[in-house]
């Protein structure tokens, strides 16, 4: 069994389990309010059920790759992208064609970092939450999923990579205990939306990166 299925069936993206923490950080960040999602036009709230269709499937597009932030892994929203987009971007006249808007895709599709900047976009809000919710998901929970599945592994061989973006240095120290590598990326995660929660352009994310 690859490392992304296992991520999604029992490990750190498990699929019944990491949609409500992304749900949870989405109230921290909102509450209930309906709020316009920049770029990508959507409008929502927590009761809305579309939101909560999107938290589920995300990241479903780890599902049978081979690692989580190499070239396969890091395409992983394309799939919940192309399943937002088929439910619930309507049809209508775009650009003097009949074709599908892009509202949703967006929304999921940029909720990565790397895509957005591969793009020449900016992140969606999903992709606050996403970040948030490594934040609000307990340490003891986390760490014994993320080993299970054997990707915290591959988590904390980032520090061999040359990563250049602010508040990144010393977060892949691999010094320490998983559970102090766990606390250094959910202190980085929260101060990357604190400043990133105004819209303002991400100047963190190096041209690549997983996630």
């Amino acid at each position: 069994m690859r490392i992304g299925t296992k991520s999604i069936l029992f490990g750190a993206h498990c699929f019944f389990i990491h949609p409500f923490f992304v749900a949870l950080a989405w109230w921290r960040l909102f509450g209930f309010k309906v709020v316009k999602c920049g770029i990508t036009r959507v409008e929502a709230g927590l009761l809305d059920w579309r939101l909560w269709i999107c938290f589920i499937v995300h990241d479903l597009g780890y599902w049978g790759s081979p690692n989580m932030d190499g070239a396969e892994g890091g395409r992983h929203p394309e799939m919940g992208a192309r399943i937002a987009h088929r439910l619930f971007d309507k049809r209508g006249r775009w650009g003097g064609f009949l074709r599908r808007e892009v509202r949703w895709y967006e929304f999921v599709r940029y909720h990565s970092r790397y895509l957005a900047k591969l793009d020449h976009r900016m992140p969606s809000v999903l992709c606050l939450a996403d970040k948030l919710a490594i934040a609000v998901t307990p340490a003891w929970l986390y760490v014994p999923m993320a080993r299970l599945s054997g990707e915290i592994r591959e988590y904390r061989s980032r520090e061999t990579r040359s990563e250049t973006s602010k508040g990144w240095a010393g977060v892949y120290d691999s010094e320490g205990s998983d559970y102090e590598w766990f606390r250094r990326v959910g202190k980085w995660a929260a101060a990357y939306v604190a400043e990133h929660r105004d819209g303002r352009m991400d100047t963190w994310t190096p041209e690549r990166s997983g996630n």
